[in-house]
């Protein structure tokens, strides 16, 4: 869905804070934000709020509002706040000779201008969230085949900049990718994660393990669940030395149809997750990634902090 316009962003605020002002413990209001749970650091990645206005700011409300101290930004956000040029069409159509050339015009002027960006901005931005109690944890930027060297050094430089102690993307199948993307990880010591949606078993991380230390996993426990119809956590006990994060999220699974479900009414093994987590003493971060879809009479803040009792219950 497209954000709504943040000509309403005041409005919905006033309306939906409300609500959650309510449904948190006063504390978490007052003062700032700690989403540590039993040794367990939970966060959340911005795509959790792409249904609302997602300014660098806005998602610094969100997160102090529901007490979240941690989070996966993503690189739309980030880079809007150092002043990218705005990107291109989006949203579903034709794709026409023009939109076509929109699109590569785009592209071709957010490449010039990170060439050129000054981390003065980021760095800014860091300090943004961290007086506030947030922890820029992770940053998603992908690499990708067709960026240049330069390119590549500057999604690191402005993860560096950010604090971020690890750079996600999607699990490639191009092995040159992630041998590529795990140098650049090595030569500055930032991990790359890489992040799966349901293409994956127990095998697909690998081949880009063996390339480099700073490659890991960011495992998605939900859709980890979905394709393999069992639990992930054999999966966590013998890879947990080269796990970078989670995304947390609640699916059945494939053999079961599949999909997303509201927090304890799919397949995935969340609570059993977490308690392995705090008994482990697993230190990277779990991220909730709100991806049901919002019931009736609630809306997304609502949702993500049910999402964050939920975590605060199962560690307690």
């Amino acid at each position: 869905m497209i954000p709504p316009s943040t000509q309403n962003a005041s409005l919905w605020n006033r309306r939906d804070f409300g609500k959650l002002a309510a449904a948190l413990p006063a504390a978490a209001l007052a003062a700032k934000p700690d989403s540590k749970f039993g040794g367990v650091q939970i966060g959340c990645i911005t795509y959790s709020f792409r249904q609302l206005p997602s300014t660098a700011a806005d998602v610094l409300r969100y997160c102090t509002g529901l007490g979240i101290s941690s989070i996966e930004l993503m690189g739309d956000v980030a880079e809007s706040f150092a002043g990218a040029p705005a990107g291109g069409p989006r949203g579903r159509r034709e794709m026409t000779p023009e939109l076509r050339e929109a699109m590569r015009k785009a592209a071709d002027d957010r490449r010039r201008w990170r060439l050129s960006a000054s981390m003065d901005r980021y760095k800014e931005l860091r300090m943004m969230f961290n007086n506030a109690g947030v922890s820029i944890d992770l940053f998603k930027l992908p690499l990708t085949a067709a960026m240049s060297d330069d390119e590549c050094e500057y999604v690191f430089q402005v993860a560096k900049s950010l604090g971020a102690k690890c750079i996600t993307m999607e699990l490639p199948s191009d092995a040159a990718l992630s041998e590529r993307a795990g140098k650049f990880g090595s030569n500055h010591r930032i991990y790359v994660g890489y992040h799966n949606h349901m293409q994956v078993n127990a095998q697909s991380w690998d081949t880009a393990l063996g390339q480099s230390k700073y490659n890991s996993i960011n495992l998605d426990v939900g859709h980890f669940t979905q394709a393999i119809s069992a639990s992930p956590i054999p999966f966590i006990r013998e890879h947990h030395a080269r796990i970078s994060s989670f995304h947390l999220k609640d699916k059945k699974y494939g053999s079961n149809g599949g999909g997303n479900t509201v927090w304890g009414q799919g397949q995935t093994p969340l609570v059993e997750i977490l308690q392995l987590m705090a008994k482990a003493k697993y230190s990277w971060p779990a991220n909730i990634e709100l991806e049901y879809d919002i019931p009736a009479g609630s809306d997304v803040l609502a949702e993500m902090a049910k999402c964050v009792g939920f975590c605060r219950k199962a560690l307690s």
